[in-house]
């Protein structure tokens, strides 16, 4: 596996960890519709949360959330469009990101956005 996506899961774990440390109950992981793909799919009370998360073991390139393309996002809609109709929820949604970085010998930092797009 390549050191990127082996980066990612781990960031992945951390994100869920620190959801659930939060009191979010994990719906889902890896949620896939055609081409896109939700990492983390939760719950807090009655809000519904899509989750991209973007792990980088530094910011010398930039921060983890900048990653984020408009196509990205698009796609991610998509998909939570889909989930929200498969499970015939009615109630409130919101988009976040957690941004990590660290690793490789450095402590991971997290930065949790909610509400991040629309």
């Amino acid at each position: 596996m390549a050191k990127h996506n082996q980066t990612g899961q781990i960031g992945e774990k951390i994100a869920a960890a620190y959801l659930v440390e939060n009191g979010y109950t994990i719906l889902a992981s890896n949620y896939r519709y055609h081409r896109a793909e939700i990492d983390i799919i939760a719950q807090k009370s009655t809000v519904l949360i899509f989750v991209e998360v973007k792990t980088r073991t530094t910011t010398r390139h930039g921060f983890p959330e900048e990653a984020i393309t408009p196509k990205k996002v698009d796609l991610f809609l998509l998909a939570a469009e889909e989930f929200i109709y498969q499970l015939n929820w009615q109630h409130d949604i919101r988009f976040d990101i957690i941004a990590i970085s660290g690793g490789d010998h450095l402590p991971y930092e997290i930065h949790h956005i909610e509400d991040a797009f629309h």
